[in-house]
């Protein structure tokens, strides 16, 4: 999709963060946007930073863990401009602490969001890329779904699945013949945004700048891309997984200070 300019483009959890940036990103292409959050009010502001800044943009509230709130949601961005070309989910929650500590509804609320989702999301608008000339699907996993993270395991073990998920979609869509229909999976470290305060990147990295993933994400959206792993240690993590027996794997990603980054975590409102 080498030509963004007037593709409709959904972003959930578009009202902050990583989702924002990837906005103003796909804005700046010419896209014509549909932002979607839980948050109404914060997407209210969002969408007005984005008019002011020259960027066309509808905004439409949504719960992804809800499948009547996306169907809802469907209906009325279909009414009001019509189908989508690129979808990208993004919106995601996450919870740190030892696991045995973290309330049972926090995790089943991550898996909700994180997983099942893009899963309700994906479902509601495959439809729609696959329907026109070009179409792109992008989903917003995280490096933790190639690795173990400690005192985050359902915020990993949701973004494993959506890296899961998110491939099998691609090849699908190939086998059936849908070649027109891209599937992105992004796979960044720890981003600027405030859900990972008190984190600590592995050693030899920093956290990483929003709009600076927000331009690999559209980059790879019109270069077909199937992965964006950044920074450097995301993308030699699988080939050491690969190679490595696990007990070495797990010796060196604890030196590096992958496997003990989340124990500082504060998040936003420090909880």
């Amino acid at each position: 999709m080498r030509n963004l300019a007037e593709k409709r483009v959904l972003v959930t959890g578009g009202a902050s963060g990583l989702g924002l940036a990837i906005a103003r990103r796909f804005a700046a292409a010419g896209a014509r946007l549909v932002l979607a959050d839980i948050d109404a009010k914060a997407l209210e502001a969002a969408a007005a930073g984005l008019a002011l800044d020259g960027g066309r943009v509808a905004t439409c509230p949504m719960d992804v863990a809800v499948p009547d709130s996306v169907a809802a949601a469907r209906d009325r961005i279909h009414r009001e401009g019509g189908p989508i070309d690129v979808v990208v989910n993004n919106a995601g929650v996450v919870f740190g602490g030892r696991f045995a500590d973290v309330a049972l509804e926090r995790h089943l609320h991550t898996y909700r969001v994180n997983l099942l989702g893009a899963v309700i999301v994906t479902r509601a608008f495959l439809p729609d890329l696959v329907a026109r000339p070009e179409g792109h699907l992008v989903n917003v996993a995280s490096a933790s779904g190639l690795i173990a993270l400690p005192y985050a395991a359902t915020y990993a073990s949701s973004k494993w699945g959506l890296i899961g998920f998110s491939d099998s979609i691609r090849v699908e869509l190939a086998l059936d013949g849908h070649r027109h229909v891209g599937v992105t999976t992004v796979c960044p470290s720890y981003v600027t945004t405030g859900l990972f305060a008190g984190a600590r990147p592995p050693l030899a990295t920093r956290a990483l700048d929003p709009d600076a993933v927000a331009a690999l994400v559209v980059r790879a959206v019109r270069r077909n891309r199937p992965f964006v792993l950044t920074p450097w240690i995301v993308r030699i993590t699988p080939p050491l997984k690969a190679l490595l027996p696990t007990r070495i794997f797990d010796a060196v990603a604890g030196l590096l200070g992958a496997t003990t980054s989340m124990r500082t975590w504060r998040g936003r409102g420090g909880s």
